[in-house]
């Protein structure tokens, strides 16, 4: 008896051990540092760690670009900035509702009552004490201690913030891209773009709350911004180059889908007939495909350019 009792109380200590993240940030300019998250979907494997989390520098703190999947990747990353300088964490931008952006909010609230600003959606969608998607799909010793955190500042319109000296602009993109509410982050003195995930890179997107032709329009809007530097919400390429890709795919997947709409193909065997092949190497294509197929189907069934 003793010993189950032993050997019960050794394999529920494993299972609660802390997830290492082993986390390497990739330096964009002098003041920005981001940890790059794994192109795959979330996993017991990489944590959950699979979106991109920014840390910018200012004169006596950071803010934070997206914060993350849970608390323990947030803990972890703060930990390995305070090695590069040891500052608080004043404010976090969110860039959109879904929650691998954003349930790091939690261990930064609890340790430095950061500020948090972001769309209205989550306040709308998400309740403080629920399970979000995030917490559902990954174990509890990696979100322990995570919990939803509330929106303190809910941007709605262009806001320009100056935090130790530093120019933040957040831009609100105004109509239904990859979310119905998405925000962009531009340091405009160092030409710095965070897009969230309106662009992706490197893994194909999904468009599940998105609009295609309002991907292809904020694509539009980010394009014609003065950026050396763009930091996709997923995705290793933040050159010149980091909109092509994503770009590529949603002109391809609009351009078939219309002519396909032309041959009278319906709902039905739009997935067999539009396939954007191109891509069918890249991370999540056999998740998220065939959905954005059968989505944007929809969406320009009934579509005429404006």
């Amino acid at each position: 008896m003793f010993k189950k009792l032993i050997l019960s109380l050794v394999i529920v200590s494993t299972s609660l051990l802390a997830f290492n993240y082993d986390l390497k940030p990739k330096k964009i300019t002098d003041d920005v540092w981001c940890f790059l998250g794994d192109l795959n979907a979330p996993n017991e494997k990489n944590g959950g760690f699979m979106s991109n989390s920014c840390y910018i520098k200012t004169k006596n703190s950071y803010v934070l670009v997206d914060s993350g999947s849970n608390y323990l990747f947030a803990e972890q990353a703060y930990k390995i900035m305070s090695k590069i300088e040891k500052l608080p964490v004043s404010h976090i931008i969110v860039t959109h509702v879904h929650d691998d952006h954003w349930l790091g909010n939690s261990f930064y609230k609890e340790k430095f009552n950061s500020k948090i600003l972001g769309p209205s959606l989550i306040n709308k969608e998400h309740s403080v004490g629920e399970k979000t998607r995030m917490m559902n799909i990954l174990p509890k010793n990696i979100m322990l201690k995570t919990k939803v955190t509330k929106i303190d500042d809910e941007i709605v319109d262009l806001r320009t913030l100056i935090i130790g000296e530093k120019k933040i602009e957040i831009i609100p993109v105004g109509f239904k891209a990859h979310t119905s509410d998405d925000l962009l982050v531009f340091l405009p003195k160092e030409k710095v773009m965070f897009t969230g995930d309106v662009v992706m890179n490197g893994r194909v997107t999904s468009n599940r709350d998105g609009s295609i032709v309002g991907q292809i329009k904020a694509l539009d809007k980010i394009d014609s911004m003065k950026w050396n530097h763009l930091v996709a919400g997923h995705g290793y390429d933040t050159s010149l180059n980091a909109t092509k890709e994503i770009r590529k795919y949603f002109t391809l997947l609009k351009v078939r889908i219309l002519s396909a709409i032309e041959d009278e193909v319906d709902a039905e065997n739009i997935s067999k007939i539009v396939t954007i092949n191109e891509f069918k190497n890249l991370p999540m294509f056999n998740i998220f495909n065939s959905r954005n197929v059968f989505d944007a189907f929809e969406e320009l069934e009934f579509y005429e350019e404006e």
